[in-house]
């Protein structure tokens, strides 16, 4: 074997040695680059938020599951939204299944402020956030983000003893058990405390128009005509079945009403000719929920929270609802 070829088999070898070693370390950086996407794609799993509400047959929880998926899909997150239908143990199942599904975050309008405390400890045992709405609940819960329902309340009993120049009579149409209602009823009843204003009836409606029509009837029945000067209904719902008993009664031109909400069907019924539902403390549930989704969010990526969020009120009457807004 000559110099020349003996030179020249060596550099042919140290070439193939040199193409095998590049293959072999971008089949390593190709390995490792796999393996990191893999990664990518699992730290980038789809978040999933629950939400159970009271019932979405109050537009007011329609909105709230409205504004919640608007906020989940700017997060990329499924939104799992669940009406419980003022039952508790339905809603405790419902908070279950979303243990069950592994939810990041869960998001709870109690029916029961203290019967759901069992759920949420569950929830929180699990590693889940949870978030009450609109009004409180026991258990553990992270942080609550609710309406200012005392203030609720409060521009609500101002506004009657303004209508009625501090004296007469009224009734109150309660609702659930829940910290929300109670402080509302807890802020008019304060205020009112400073007037002549009785309350010659207070019965539950259970949140609902149905049913505060059936017990407004009963009210109507137990006191005769000119004696009822105001209603004080917990939520819009309820107002708009007062009216309605109100109405097939044939005493419109006896009292007024005011509810609690700010709803669309609330605006539609005080804009009407002749109503005599007059006043709501308006919330705002998308923007509610929507900051509820956020703290959820904090919460999750281990960041601290306010305990308590409290999203203002104001009060629209028949004369200012041209410039109010709505949900």
């Amino acid at each position: 074997m000559t110099k020349n070829f003996r030179a020249l088999l060596i550099l042919v070898l140290a070439l193939a040695m040199s193409v095998m070693a590049a293959c072999s370390g971008a089949e390593s950086g190709a390995d490792a680059g796999s393996s990191s996407d893999g990664g990518k794609e699992s730290g980038d799993e789809k978040l999933k938020i629950g939400l159970t509400v009271g019932t979405l047959a109050n537009p007011f929880f329609v909105a709230m599951g409205k504004g919640a998926t608007e906020a989940g899909e700017a997060l990329g997150a499924e939104v799992l939204v669940e009406s419980a239908e003022y039952d508790l143990a339905k809603q405790t199942s419902q908070i279950e299944n979303f243990i069950t599904k592994n939810v990041d975050v869960i998001l709870l309008n109690a029916v029961d402020t203290k019967g759901i405390a069992a759920a949420v400890q569950q929830a929180k045992a699990a590693g889940i956030p949870v978030i009450a709405v609109d009004t409180e609940a026991e258990g553990g819960v992270d942080a609550t983000v609710t309406s200012d329902n005392y203030q609720a309340g409060k521009l609500a009993g101002e506004y009657v003893i303004e209508q009625l120049g501090g004296k007469g009579n009224i009734a109150i149409i309660d609702g659930p058990p829940v910290s929300a209602v109670t402080d509302r009823i807890q802020g008019f009843e304060d205020t009112i405390k400073k007037s002549d204003i009785k309350v010659v009836a207070k019965q539950n409606g259970e949140g609902s128009r149905e049913k505060a029509l059936t017990v407004m009837e009963g009210i109507l029945q137990a006191n005769p005509s000119g004696s009822i000067d105001a209603v004080f209904a917990i939520n819009d719902p309820e107002a708009i079945g007062v009216e309605i008993a109100q109405q097939q009664a044939d005493r419109q031109n006896e009292f007024f009403v005011v509810g609690v909400d700010g709803a669309p069907e609330a605006t539609e019924a005080m804009a009407k000719e002749g109503s005599t539902f007059v006043a709501t403390s308006a919330q705002s549930p998308g923007n509610m929920i929507k900051k509820a989704v956020e703290v959820g969010m904090k919460v999750k990526d281990g960041e601290k929270v306010e305990e308590l969020i409290k999203v203002p009120v104001k009060l629209v009457t028949q004369e200012s609802l041209d410039s109010y807004q709505g949900w």
